[in-house]
């Protein structure tokens, strides 16, 4: 019962939630900071899967505010 337009937004939403749970993060300064790599591909997936900037989300995955 839900249309097809729905449904591709549905499995691109859950795409992109899953490659983000795949993203290496490394600690840095006894998991103090913590770093994504710019060319890290579940990264470059997750952003075009949800049309988000790259570096914006790169930043953000690491920082509280």
């Amino acid at each position: 019962g839900v249309k097809e337009s729905h449904q591709m937004t549905i499995f691109r939403i859950i795409a992109a939630i899953l490659h983000l749970g795949n993203l290496e993060i490394q600690g840095e300064r006894d998991w103090e900071a913590c770093s994504v790599s710019g060319e890290d591909e579940h990264l470059s997936n997750f952003c075009s899967l949800l049309g988000v900037e790259h570096g914006q989300m790169q930043h953000w995955l690491c920082h509280r505010k």
